[in-house]
């Protein structure tokens, strides 16, 4: 089965940075698209970063752009989400999530969301 797994979460005071990983298990990294969204309570899904690994394309959300910085490492099928600057707005519930590379590239995983999604980790950010 396909699972996706995020960590690395947790509470970081404004202008710190965290590291987020979403390890996948039951399919081939470079077969897929993997994208990071986040959710915060009373608002819309919001695509954060994503990333085709067989082409290197990637995408930012306006709002992340220049801070965040999303990464592969397909020897450990695994997506990093490198976070800095972080401020009271980047808190959310950030998700993981796949979709078939052939027909999704980064930009439009990011629109579109994936069909496989993981549990989910809590990134808080306040002094």
């Amino acid at each position: 089965q396909v699972q996706l797994v995020e960590s690395g979460g947790g509470l970081v005071q404004p202008g710190g940075s965290l590291r987020l990983s979403c390890a996948g298990s039951g399919f081939t990294l470079d077969y897929y698209a993997i994208g990071w969204f986040r959710q915060a309570p009373g608002k819309e899904r919001e695509g954060v970063s994503c990333v085709r690994s067989s082409d290197g394309s990637t995408h930012y959300a306006d709002s992340v752009q220049g801070r965040f910085t999303i990464s592969s490492d397909n020897a450990k099928n695994t997506v990093y989400l490198e976070m800095n600057r972080l401020n009271p707005e980047d808190t959310a519930v950030y998700y993981c999530a796949a979709e078939a590379a052939l027909t999704t590239a980064a930009q439009a995983m990011c629109v579109m969301g994936g069909h496989f999604w993981g549990q989910g980790t809590q990134v808080t950010v306040s002094s």
